[in-house]
């Protein structure tokens, strides 16, 4: 069951956007919302507001990735780190199962598969130019 919705900061000071555009589009992403909205520790985040240009494997054109969220964190020891975050389920974090028949679905698991790896790799490079952070959550993590 997909579930989106339209998502109302508490604290509106936090967000780093348009707080009246922060869209949900996975119980996980509202789940990790409300996470970012009520921890103290998270100083300031947003939600699609950084873009990222990567190349897609599929028609080797410059694309435009606007991941999940970027988080702006204190951490224990006092430091803050700030970090570009996708939420995905588990079994697209990794190439799919090649079946004994190449099913329509089976192909575009692999295109998905293929842009996402882009996108991550794209986005793992802007973070180290910036001293950042990139990391995905699946529902082990926010579910």
């Amino acid at each position: 069951m997909a579930y989106s919705g339209r998502y109302t900061p508490k604290n509106i000071k936090k967000y780093k956007g348009n707080v009246d555009k922060i869209y949900y589009r996975s119980m996980w992403e509202r789940n990790f919302m409300v996470y970012c909205d009520n921890n103290s520790a998270v100083l300031e985040w947003g939600s699609e507001e950084v873009i990222i240009p990567y190349i897609s494997p599929l028609d080797g054109r410059r694309h435009r990735y606007f991941p999940d969220f970027y988080i702006k964190v204190k951490q224990a020891d006092g430091s803050i780190k700030k970090i570009i975050i996708e939420v995905k389920p588990k079994k697209q974090c990794k190439p799919p199962d090649i079946p004994k028949k190449k099913t329509k679905r089976f192909i575009n698991e692999v295109r998905t598969w293929g842009v996402n790896k882009a996108k991550w790799e794209a986005a793992i490079d802007w973070c180290n130019d910036r001293g950042m952070e990139f990391k995905i959550l699946t529902e082990d993590h926010v579910g």
